[in-house]
């Protein structure tokens, strides 16, 4: 770590700060001229206007060149009539104009997307809670390729203006939702109640590189302001974004391309970055996940994942039945991959009815799959509005939604490993009571890892059945989505060379693993997960 000696450093002039003049750019502006004060250095800012505040009726992929938010900041840096410029990091180009350099960059606000929708237009059974054909307005060709490939039935209008211009275009009723950054949102406070939010994670809807960043560009030539500056740089913000942005650059792609990369650190202190590319804003993105021990070499290996010369699987089988619309297999269209889907299992219910009663007594209801969901829904249960909802991931999360329902808390941002999660609801519910209704002989993950002060009603509703008769597969991957498909398989088959492993979950995982075979193991338990998994494959 470098020590810096304030008095040497300290200029002996107001520094300017250039910004532009929406009430979101001056609000970063301000926040780099606060950090300034906390170590003494006095700054003012100097409002300037640029392409893209000008020119508003053209979508920004239509405006020539890259860097329409920024280029007007940049020549007044190169002029000198100002000492430097905060911009939204996202904005800028991948290469700097000879002469400037970036010299910190802020600390990283929430990048998730948030979706704003008209109160009448939401339909909480439906991903994204947005109703069946709603109008959204974005200018973002990332966002609508990522959007479509979730909910295909959407339309798309382009959104330009300010934030508080797109939230009255909305309250104008041109669009049934927009989709904006969260840490626009946020950092402005603004007043959204009389609208329903949908907040997207970053592994759900992939983010521009480096979104929710400031970044601090200056002369190059500066070296006085640069070692000023480096107190308030968060260099492993730098590190993560810097995966970010190197991928962007590798594919010479602007802030207006079907582009997304998040990089974040693990609390392991590993590094996993999510990628999402697609051909245009109408094309099916493939997704892909890394993790690795450092961020050396980590956007060289992702552009390497997308050489287009690189083959994929001709054929898949899974072991559950696969709807034709969903997402996997609108995937799996997409590249003419044959698909053998059939479950290896048969459930039935081992209850037909739950005592009100004890509904009545349950803070939370945690569900772990979606086969709990439907079974736990097919008794017609009573549930108090107090009563909160609880799923394992993103599957169950949908699943629950097609009872009218959406879950209260969700694992599917904290981790692969079923414990990680476990940890994480019991701290939310510690001395509460906790109902999990679950399948005959499951494991007992959740209801292990909460503390001595949580009452668990904890209660088996329906028990799984192996196929007597399972045929073999000759496609070159095999996705197992249970322990129980995993047994129903291997008891008269085996894999055959050259075949691939894919685990749902990390109970499945654990059943393939005490076979001695190798498996791939998606982030999260669910189709994007799966899609993730099979574009990273080595065919």
């Amino acid at each position: 770590m470098r020590i810096f000696n304030r008095k040497l450093l300290k200029v002996n002039r107001k520094l300017i700060i250039g910004t532009r003049g929406s009430q979101l750019a001056l609000w970063q502006a301000n926040f780099i001229k606060d950090r300034l004060a906390e170590i003494g250095v006095e700054a003012e800012l100097k409002i300037i206007k640029t392409q893209g505040d000008i020119i508003q009726h053209l979508r920004l992929d239509k405006l020539e060149g890259k860097g329409f938010f920024t280029k007007e900041l940049e020549e007044e840096l190169l002029s000198g009539q100002i000492d430097l410029a905060v911009h939204s990091h996202k904005d800028l180009p991948t290469v700097n104009p000879p002469g400037l350099i970036i010299a910190c960059v802020s600390e990283r606000e929430d990048p998730s997307e948030v979706i704003i929708i008209h109160k009448d237009c939401v339909d909480i059974k439906k991903r994204l809670s947005l109703k069946h054909n709603a109008t959204v307005g974005t200018s973002s060709n990332r966002r609508k390729a990522q959007l479509l490939s979730l909910r295909p039935d959407l339309e798309f209008t382009d959104l330009r203006g300010n934030l508080q211009t797109r939230i009255q275009k909305l309250r104008d009723e041109k669009y049934d939702a927009i989709v904006l950054a969260k840490a626009g949102v946020t950092r402005i406070e603004m007043d959204l109640s009389d609208f329903h939010l949908e907040e997207i994670p970053p592994i759900e809807v992939i983010p521009a590189p480096a979104q929710g960043v400031l970044a601090v560009q200056i002369r190059e030539s500066d070296r006085e302001l640069f070692d000023l500056l480096q107190p308030i740089n968060d260099t492993e913000v730098a590190k993560t974004i810097g995966v970010e942005r190197k991928v962007l650059n590798m594919f010479d792609a602007g802030c207006h391309a079907p582009l997304g990369c998040y990089c974040r650190k693990t609390a392991e202190g590993k590094y996993e970055a999510w990628t999402s590319i697609a051909e245009d804003n109408e094309d099916f993105p493939n997704r892909y996940y890394l993790q690795d021990d450092t961020t050396e070499g980590m956007a060289d290996k992702i552009f390497a994942k997308y050489n287009k010369d690189r083959k994929l699987p001709s054929s898949v089988f899974i072991t559950r039945d696969l709807d034709e619309n969903s997402y996997l297999a609108r995937y799996l269209a997409k590249y003419n991959i044959q698909i053998d889907a059939r479950s290896l299992i048969k459930i039935f219910p081992t209850i037909n009815k739950l005592d009100s009663f004890i509904l009545k007594r349950a803070d939370w209801i945690f569900f772990n799959s979606k086969n709990a969901i439907d079974h736990f829904f097919k008794l017609e249960p009573y549930i108090l509005k107090k009563t909160k909802l609880a799923v394992l991931g993103r599957g169950s999360e949908d699943a629950l939604r097609k009872y009218d329902r959406v879950a209260d808390f969700s694992g599917d941002n904290l981790g692969i490993k079923t414990e990680d999660i476990a940890k994480e609801f019991a701290k939310l519910v510690d001395g509460q009571t906790v109902f999990i209704p679950r399948a005959k002989d499951s494991l007992m993950s959740i209801q292990n890892a909460l503390t001595e002060n949580t009452q668990v009603i904890d209660m088996p509703i329906y028990e799984t059945v192996l196929e007597e008769e399972v045929d073999k597969t000759n496609a070159e991957v095999l996705i197992f989505t249970s322990p129980s498909n995993v047994e129903a398989y291997f008891r008269e088959n085996l894999v055959d060379p050259g075949q691939k492993i894919i685990c749902i979950g990390h109970s499945t995982a654990k059943a393939i693993e005490a076979m001695g075979l190798p498996y791939t193991l998606p982030f999260t338990p669910d189709e994007l997960g799966l899609a993730e998994a099979i574009f990273g494959l080595e065919i």
